[in-house]
């Protein structure tokens, strides 16, 4: 890593647990007198919760270029300015996503979503963790939730494999900078592998 600050995203599938190991690191590292801004995708900025409530099932290149824009407002507004100062930055969603679910799921879009990342964004995480779950289980957790954002999680379990697969996929194909944790265990076993793999990283 390099850098003042360390820029941490978590991945992986609809209900895989990486919003709560997001939090959970965050509120570790916090405890150990570390300054940690914990943020998310789509949103994390003001600009970018804006632009989020517009993203309505629609056109997959309206939807790309949405969040693009959006990305694009946290990263000046928060991201950047907290690794500036020295903070440390962990953001539930990035980049990793937007190639999974737009560049993937949406249609072959992953040539137009990588030109738009170098184009408008620029950036990869210090450090990418990979929550991997079983589809299915993953699946069942998204869908109890409810709520109002269910678009991809009703897709089904053939997406939810597939999106598994694609972020295995990308974890190969940027192996400088992922980690992949099984989360297919209790939260305070898959809690302490992030925070062995992370921690290291740190200094």
């Amino acid at each position: 890593m390099s850098g003042k600050g360390r820029f941490v995203t978590f991945e992986g599938i609809d209900g895989s647990g990486k919003s709560t190991q997001a939090r959970l690191l965050a509120e570790h590292l916090q405890g150990t007198g570390r300054e940690v801004i914990l943020t998310r995708e789509p949103g994390g900025s003001e600009g970018a919760e804006e632009i989020r409530k517009l993203v309505l099932e629609g056109a997959a290149e309206t939807e790309l270029l949405l969040f693009t824009a959006a990305r694009r407002d946290h990263l000046e507004r928060l991201i950047e300015p907290a690794l500036a100062a020295g903070k440390m930055v962990i953001c539930d969603r990035f980049a990793d996503s937007t190639r999974m679910y737009q560049g993937l799921s949406r249609g072959d879009l992953r040539q137009k979503v990588d030109a738009l990342h170098e184009l408008m964004i620029g950036r990869e995480p210090d450090l990418t963790v990979l929550i991997d779950m079983d589809p299915g289980t993953g699946l069942e957790r998204a869908l109890s939730r409810g709520g109002s954002e269910e678009r991809f999680e009703s897709f089904g379990a053939s997406l939810q494999a597939q999106m598994r697969q694609g972020f295995l996929d990308l974890a190969d194909e940027f192996s400088d900078r992922f980690v992949v944790v099984d989360g297919n265990r209790g939260i305070e076993a898959i809690a302490a592998d992030v925070r062995a793999a992370v921690e290291p990283r740190l200094t």
